[in-house]
């Protein structure tokens, strides 16, 4: 599933394209998504690109009538081609651009979501949402204090997007394992200090992935149709039973919600 670097990378990939273009025709193929497609998508033609910005996992793109909010959901992708370019199968929206250009959505599994909220009062969708993780809203002192007498598992705590949006499951596993945490130590008997490390390393994770143009996992490619390269940095996802790159131990995997997460015995506590 695309997470929070995938969505930025895709953001900076299709920016340059669409600001300040305009909307010549919207062709909707397949409204059938994770919500339906709406009729005012497809009305949408004639509209002018104010800006491009993310917020969590959502692309939102501000028109002058209002904003058109995207979700990759677990396979989408989002391209700039040539409106001459053949189409692939469960290429599903199209934004046929005033260029000649077209921003094309495709999502083989349809969990995606092509959303239009008008006006400027925020889609109920983001009414919710924790602080962003790169921003300064985000830091150790809001983890500790947001944690006080939570019993849940500190992985499953900061993947829960009312505690900071964005830290999906691979940079989960990545910034506890940077932070020397155990994924399943109970997020409310976690130090200050030590959430001060953890807010650190999901900033520096997510940062990383983000330059290295996100993690190929199965479906995601970024907007220019290239993979990321963040999976060749991987310490411990997807490797339970193999060395820890740090110290050597065995990797181990415990469940959390359902996942299976690797950790290091030796170097998370």
């Amino acid at each position: 599933m695309p997470e929070l670097p995938e969505v930025e990378t895709t953001l900076r990939g299709i920016r340059p394209h669409l600001e300040g273009r305009t909307l010549r025709e919207v062709i909707v193929r397949e409204s059938r998504l994770r919500w339906p497609v709406s009729d005012e998508v497809a009305g949408l033609a004639g509209s002018r690109v104010l800006g491009l910005s993310r917020r969590a996992k959502y692309l939102l793109i501000r028109l002058e009538p209002g904003v058109l909010l995207i979700h990759l959901g677990m396979s989408g992708t989002l391209r700039v081609v040539d409106a001459s370019v053949p189409l692939r199968k469960h290429d599903h929206v199209d934004l046929l651009l005033d260029d000649g250009q077209v921003l094309r959505f495709n999502d083989p599994r349809r969990f995606g979501t092509v959303l239009f909220q008008a006006g400027d009062q925020p889609h109920g969708l983001l009414a919710k949402l924790g602080p962003e993780p790169l921003s300064d809203d985000f830091d150790g002192p809001w983890l500790f204090q947001r944690s006080r007498g939570r019993k849940v598992a500190v992985k499953s705590f900061i993947m829960d997007n009312a505690t900071v949006v964005g830290v999906g499951n691979i940079y989960a596993h990545e910034s506890l394992f940077l932070a020397g945490i155990h994924p399943s130590r109970a997020a409310g008997r976690i130090s200050r200090e030590r959430y001060e490390r953890l807010a650190a390393s999901i900033k520096t994770v997510l940062g990383r992935a983000i330059e290295a143009g996100g993690t190929t996992l199965k479906d995601f490619t970024r907007a220019d149709g290239q993979p990321g390269y963040f999976a060749q940095s991987l310490n411990v996802y997807g490797r339970a039973g193999q060395p820890c790159l740090q110290c050597g131990a065995r990797l181990k995997a415990d469940r959390h919600g359902q996942r299976s997460t690797a950790y290091c015995p030796q170097c998370q506590r």
